[in-house]
């Protein structure tokens, strides 16, 4: 398992979970993910909001007073709602990618090497075609009356 974040420009730092996360190891992941992506994506500086899902460890106590004391905004989201969120397109990307090559891995760390290589391949068009997606997302949501779309 695997985290990342991307913005406009690209595709943030991609980050090793270990084992199962927890909202410590969320929490720890976030401290080096987020300062590294913003220089990566040269958003130092400049404020961003944060989009997350609702799963526990994200919404934990723990998590949202490090998001409160980083001054770090996060957008309002709807539960079990991956349609409607890009990074989850991206990681179907990303496993498309490692698709692609002819033999399996011989183990997690060829597995790792492979898809950092290929995270830091994805070009920010990658990421602007999936942001740009998104009001069609939400009208394909609302016509669906919260049911499943095409997406």
């Amino acid at each position: 398992m695997v985290w990342g974040c991307m913005g406009w420009e690209g595709v943030g730092v991609l980050s090793e979970v270990e084992g199962n996360m927890d909202r410590f190891q969320y929490v720890d992941i976030l401290s080096h993910g987020i300062p590294e992506s913003r220089e990566k994506l040269g958003l130092d500086g400049e404020e961003f909001l944060f989009q997350q899902d609702n799963d526990p460890k994200h919404t934990s106590n723990h998590a949202g007073n490090w998001f409160e004391e980083n001054e770090i905004p996060l957008i309002d989201w709807p539960a079990q709602s991956p349609d409607l969120n890009p990074i989850e397109h991206l990681w179907q990307h990303l496993k498309r990618q490692l698709k692609t090559y002819g033999t399996h891995p011989k183990g997690v760390h060829e597995l790792w090497d492979r898809a950092a290589k290929e995270w830091n391949q994805i070009g920010p068009e990658v990421c602007q075609n999936l942001i740009s997606s998104m009001p069609r997302r939400c009208q394909a949501v609302i016509k669906a009356r919260g049911g499943h779309t095409k997406y």
